[in-house]
């Protein structure tokens, strides 16, 4: 295997210990609250990530496209959630990949939409699963669940020939704003109170209801109890970045996975480095205020994982530059660095594969990832 001053920069790198540590931590998150965990992949996109977070579970899985869904059922995983509002335009590729021997889990909100799928499905092969999506507080997608369209979509897909309605979810994305534990936890509360009302609901006038899921990393840490619930879905939990170690999802040392770069300029009148990890390589994302308030583009650390004195952050990029100022010591041409990122979905996305790291830094493996729609 290559060493660290071996790869061509930038690079995807992944510490496959603290990744461990956090599968681990959520996992007994879940016994502890009575739930399955279903993970979210559309962070990891990675099939040997995935194995390891369904290690003890039921197998299911999260996804946020169908190409990740073909990806991980190609791959033996048989139980996939498509995560996102289904149209009736992908439900043939929805098809193609029950053939592959998965069961592929879709989400309505839409009384409309669901009469034209469920009039698609008649010229399809395939039987098709739905779960009716729930408005908990972000207010982005869902019904109330109180909505007459909720007991509209349940009865249509009840009585639909090729579908079957499975149950309800939501996701308290809005979490992500919360600026204290005890701001989480009532989010959570409230992700888990709207998701068990329209169940309820659904159950009390005679209709199927027997998946009942939340999801988020913030409120799967941090909820008191999940009574009503049958699942969760987080998913950024896996790698931590910057933006949940600012809201206390997790710390500093559980971030696992970081962008390796290289110095290619160094500017001695504004004590400044240029490395070749720009927009691409870390995201447009400046989701994560430093102690001073400000935003930028990562973290910059040692080749060891630790940040370097002063919490010295990329201030600036572009498409593959990015600009380090503020350090106190000069900088070779040629020296690495690794960043810490910001939001972690979003860096990950521009790379194909994943080098993975022991706790001494040694590369010792190569993991590949899915990308596209």
């Amino acid at each position: 295997m290559p060493n660290l001053n071996d790869l061509r920069t930038p690079a995807l790198l992944l510490d496959q210990a603290k990744l461990q540590r956090n599968l681990d931590h959520m996992a007994a998150r879940a016994t502890a609250l009575g739930v399955n965990l279903r993970p979210h992949m559309k962070t990891a996109k990675s099939i040997e990530v995935a194995k390891l977070a369904t290690r003890g579970q039921e197998g299911g899985i999260t996804v946020s496209t169908l190409a990740e869904a073909d990806y991980f059922a190609r791959a033996g995983f048989t139980d996939i959630l498509y995560g996102v509002g289904i149209t009736r335009d992908k439900l043939a590729d929805v098809d193609a990949i029950q053939d592959l021997g998965a069961t592929v889990t879709m989400i309505l909100d839409n009384f409309d939409c669901a009469q034209d799928v469920v009039t698609r499905t008649n010229d399809l092969s395939g039987r098709f699963g739905f779960l009716i999506e729930i408005d908990c507080g972000q207010h982005r997608t869902g019904l109330l669940p109180d909505d007459a369209q909720v007991l509209q979509i349940a009865r249509l897909l009840d009585g639909a020939r090729n579908c079957e309605l499975r149950g309800v979810m939501t996701h308290a994305g809005h979490s992500y704003n919360c600026d204290s534990i005890a701001a989480m936890r009532e989010v959570a509360e409230a992700e888990r109170a709207a998701v068990v009302a329209a169940a309820e609901i659904i159950r009390a006038n005679g209709l199927p209801c027997e998946i009942v899921s939340v999801g988020s990393t913030p409120t799967a840490l941090h909820a008191e109890h999940l009574t009503g619930v049958t699942e969760m879905r987080p998913g950024v939990f896996m790698f931590g970045d910057l933006f949940q170690q600012s809201i206390g999802s997790c710390e500093l040392e559980d971030l696992a996975v970081s962008v390796l770069t290289s110095v290619i300029a160094w500017r001695d009148d504004e004590a400044r480095a240029m490395v070749d990890a720009g927009a691409l390589a870390l995201s447009l994302d400046r989701g994560a205020p430093d102690g001073n308030g400000d935003y930028a583009y990562g973290m910059a650390a040692d080749l060891d994982g630790r940040p370097l004195p002063g919490d010295l952050r990329i201030r600036q990029t572009n498409q593959e530059h990015g600009f380090l100022p503020g350090l106190k010591q000069a900088l070779r041409v040629g020296d690495r660095l690794r960043v810490l990122p910001n939001h972690v979905c979003s860096t990950a996305a521009q790379y194909d594969r994943y080098h993975i790291i022991d706790e001494s830094g040694e590369i010792i493996d190569s993991w590949t990832r899915t990308g596209g729609w």
